[in-house]
């Protein structure tokens, strides 16, 4: 951190500004909780919803990049801002679209192929991949923080067991699980560097964009799209279910955490994001009346217990 504007390196996913200095921000740490409770939404609209994994996804970014379209092209200071933005902020945006894709194309297909314990225990490991890749920058994370990770990944591990197959097919699945969660720590990076320079709505616009485009080529490529299943034959149920999706998870949780990324850093963000897991079993206890296992709320407890130890290391730093 700093003081009195004079810089420190080393530090993970913080950025030295006065702001900073003086203290995490109480109203960026109140969007955040709306952030997590927009992405908690995620799982039980996503059951809810009778469409293929990889439409649901491809749908929820383009609906969100078509809401944003008509803000950036209509408003003179957020097309003078993406004209005059540089190579490298337009291929980081675009990378972070394609980490995003990544993420879902990864991720959604493992359910097919491992437990659902397994895949939500190894795609909540971005926290991790985080903090790891921070270090690899040449960041210098607080010890704070990797402990805080590791509780808040404790805490999800509690909730959803361990119960890794040796199967070949399993084995499948948790690879690309992990890998779902590797691409979520990139995705969260690549924002936190874009959202320095570029505002919340231009930069997501183009990762959303980037991230339907792709995610199209993959319905289209897996077959997705035959038989009505990018949305030929939805009945209207279906699309209101895509738009509360779009509204829910996509423009308030996403949106909302690309927004915070700044000033919180990506450590921050990126564990808060192990709060869904819990939060989703609260939302549907609440709205689908399946009652959440005994362990979701000491798992609850946890995951905030990690997440405090992050906040308290970024904080000290």
């Amino acid at each position: 951190m700093t003081t009195a504007g004079a810089r420190r390196p080393g530090r993970a996913g913080t950025r030295p500004t006065g702001r900073r200095a003086m203290g995490l921000p109480t109203a960026d740490l109140l969007l955040l909780a709306v952030a997590v409770g927009g992405i908690s939404l995620s799982g039980p609209l996503i059951a809810a919803t009778a469409a293929p994994a990889l439409a649901i996804a491809f749908w929820r970014n383009a609906l969100a990049a078509a809401g944003l379209a008509p803000v950036v092209l209509l408003r003179r200071r957020a097309r003078a801002e993406l004209a005059r933005a540089g190579r490298r902020t337009l291929l980081l945006s675009v990378g972070a679209g394609a980490l995003l894709a990544l993420h879902f194309g990864l991720w959604l297909p493992s359910l097919r192929y491992t437990s659902v314990a397994s895949s939500v225990a190894l795609v909540t490991t971005t926290p991790l991949w985080t903090t790891l890749l921070l270090r690899l920058l040449g960041h210098r994370p607080p010890r704070g923080v990797w402990a805080g990770s590791a509780v808040a990944f404790a805490g999800v591990l509690l909730l959803t067991g361990v119960d890794l197959s040796v199967s070949p097919g399993a084995l499948a699945g948790d690879a690309l699980a992990l890998g779902g969660g590797m691409a979520a720590a990139g995705y969260v990076l690549a924002g936190d560097r874009v959202r320095r320079s570029v505002s919340t709505t231009g930069y997501t616009f183009l990762c959303y964009g980037t991230t339907a485009v792709l995610l199209l080529g993959c319905c289209l490529a897996g077959g997705v799209a035959g038989n009505g299943g990018l949305g030929g034959g939805y009945p209207a149920e279906t699309w209101l279910k895509l738009l509360a999706l779009t509204c829910a998870s996509q423009l308030l949780g996403h949106s909302l955490l690309n927004r915070v990324v700044p000033a919180l850093g990506p450590s921050i963000t990126s564990t808060a994001l192990l709060l869904e897991t819990p939060g989703a079993a609260v939302v549907a206890a609440l709205w689908l009346g399946q009652l959440p296992p005994a362990a979701a709320w000491p798992a609850l407890a946890v995951v905030l217990l990690g997440l405090a130890l992050v906040i308290r290391g970024e904080h000290r730093s």
